[in-house]
């Protein structure tokens, strides 16, 4: 009998630890830590079955200090929530009355122990500079050495110094077959190609969060290769991207290709091995606004560096104004890559990015060219636009860097009925979010929402959070602050799938993205920094799934592109979030 009850503790206790760990139970929490004098939040977990007993039984949690156990923290949990996005249910575990530092656990006796976090300032540096720095081994015709690659260092692929000009790409100076340079820029995501369209949303996104944070990213040191001496680390970075897009350029008419890409996607294998014939293929009209925007908002920041860059500025602008030209003349191009196989070979099976609405991206091109220049045509086309919809950014919507640029620059519009606008407008949108958080089980702006989860779901995490921001800059009210540090908690854990989805960063990160370097270099740890794509419940790589309701469909495994690949369109968003929460961590002592 005794060997029977001890039997029975043996598997009780192994059961606690297999529910703390697993994907539809445990403690759910941001893995880095939290600003002392921030919200903190922990979410206890359950299934809507049988298991639920345990949550309505549970009603206290400690925080323990991890170095000697000792409590430093009790209080009680809330009431249950179900989850509008799955079949869990929640409690949530506030402490944020806890400003003490240190190294800490959450237990709720019976149940679970958390992921040991931290209470410190300055707690998500790590994600905010490995986020910055996944850019660097995302680069395309570089050799990454080892001083600051570290052992993901590797040899330089796609010197695309050759790169064929598709039959779909002939212009009146450039025959099929033609052969120009296009080297540099960053890999697309977890395949070799780059593209301009999502280079856009990229690029405009990193160069916003310069923008708004100047005086922080001026010293934030990342350990990357310098282009330029006396450039910030950001910069660097946006420059070597930069220079490729400009070299997607035709010269003689001003129109941009879509794409530098192989006809077909490569296998799991590292760059330096890839060697399929690379194609520039058809101009179209997002990709050409995309460059006229980004060159114009990169005329301007890169005007302060006229001593280092001295033609990088005026170079720049005369892109943009070219291709706004071009895109006159070619105001719906569209490029439908379907359409496009019918017509020429090789046929062209990698990523498309084939927008079909513009009139986001001439309201985009159109404010980083008003601010940059002053010129009326440029207003006259935002005036044009003003009463389209604009919707949270992606790569086929980037009305709102627009909305964002003409906000933070405050250039006279000579209306105020403009600026007004623009604000309300972005009020509305940050307050129809934060209308649904105490709705939601896991109680983040992210999630409010079941069509939040898609393909690159965590990516809609990082740009909520960002027009939240805008919105607290706007009102000075930490609702929006406090809301958009709940959207990074949500990546960094606080979330249904248990995962801190940066790679790297935290206690349970993927260890298995969809990224051929990753995959292909023989290095148990993935490369760091970047972001998995998130729940998914469309599910579009068809590879097995354990869950499948909207926030809990994730698999970390590289097979699973439509949850589990990155992407630099995902990445950007999440510089821009952790470095300005960086920036922004002391208003939260407004709050208190």
């Amino acid at each position: 009998m005794k060997l029977h009850v001890s039997l029975l503790c043996f598997f009780y206790l192994i059961s606690q630890n297999i529910w703390s760990q697993d994907s539809l139970t445990g403690i759910r929490l941001d893995q880095e830590g939290f600003y002392p004098k921030a919200p903190k939040v922990a979410i206890l977990i359950g299934k809507l079955d049988k298991s639920s007993g345990n949550l309505q039984e549970t009603t206290t949690f400690y925080v323990i200090r991890e170095k000697n156990s000792d409590t430093v923290f009790r209080g009680e949990l809330s009431a249950i929530r179900k989850s509008n996005n799955s079949s869990l249910q929640t409690r949530a575990a506030d402490f944020s009355s806890l400003s003490q530092t240190g190294i800490f656990r959450i237990t709720v006796a019976g149940c679970c122990s958390s992921f040991p976090f931290e209470i410190r300032e300055k707690v998500h540096h790590p994600a905010a500079v490995a986020s910055l720095k996944a850019f660097y081994y995302q680069r395309a015709s570089l050799k990454l050495e080892e001083v600051y690659a570290g052992k993901w260092s590797r040899s330089a692929g796609h010197p695309d110094d050759s790169v064929i000009v598709h039959p779909s790409a002939v212009s009146k100076y450039r025959k099929a077959g033609a052969v120009i340079s296009t080297p540099g820029g960053w890999y697309d995501a977890g395949d070799y190609n780059k593209y301009i369209v999502n280079s856009g949303i990229s690029m405009g996104t990193l160069l916003s969060a310069y923008e708004d944070f100047k005086s922080y990213f001026d010293t934030l040191q990342t350990n990357i290769p310098s282009l330029e001496k006396h450039i910030p680390d950001i910069l660097n970075e946006i420059l070597y991207n930069l220079r490729w897009m400009l070299s997607m350029q035709d010269p003689n008419d001003g129109g941009v290709y879509n794409k530098c890409t192989n006809a077909s996607f490569d296998p799991m294998i590292m760059p330096d091995k890839a060697r399929q014939m690379r194609y520039v293929v058809q101009k179209g009209t997002a990709a050409t606004l995309d460059l006229a925007a980004v060159a114009a908002q990169a005329a301007r920041v890169y005007k302060n560096y006229r001593k280092e860059l001295p033609r990088l500025s005026d170079s720049c602008l005369h892109a943009a104004e070219k291709a706004w030209s071009w895109a006159q003349t070619h105001p719906a191009l569209v490029y439908d890559q379907n359409a496009m196989n019918q017509l020429y070979t090789p046929k062209i099976i990698t990523g498309g990015y084939g927008d079909r609405k513009f009139s986001d991206e001439w309201f985009w091109a159109a404010s980083e060219l008003f601010i940059t220049t002053g010129k009326r045509n440029y207003k006259d086309s935002i005036l044009s636009h003003m009463n389209e919809h604009f919707g949270l950014p992606s790569w086929p919507e980037t009305g709102l860097l627009g909305y964002y640029s003409l906000l933070r620059t405050k250039v006279k519009h000579d209306s105020q009925a403009l600026n007004d606008t623009i604000r309300s407008r972005l009020i509305r949108m940050a307050n129809d979010y934060i209308l649904n958080v105490q709705n939601n089980a896991f109680l983040t702006v992210m999630g409010g929402r079941r069509s939040d989860f898609v393909w690159g779901s965590n990516a809609n995490a990082a740009n909520q959070g960002i027009l939240l921001l805008q919105v607290y800059v706007i009102t000075h009210e930490c609702s929006y602050l406090d809301a958009a540090l709940g959207n990074l908690e949500y990546i960094c854990g606080r979330n249904a799938t248990g995962y801190c989805f940066i790679t790297g960063i935290g206690s349970h990160s993927p260890m298995h993205p969809h990224h051929r370097p990753s995959v292909a270099d023989g290095i148990e740890d993935p490369i760091p920094g970047l972001l998995a794509g998130g729940p998914n419940p469309g599910k579009q790589d068809h590879c097995h799934y354990d869950f499948h309701e909207p926030e809990t469909a994730y698999v970390d495994s590289d097979c699973a592109y439509a949850s589990n690949e990155i992407a630099i369109n995902w990445n950007s968003p999440l510089v821009y979030l952790s470095n300005a929460l960086e920036a922004l961590q002391y208003n939260f002592m407004d709050s208190k």
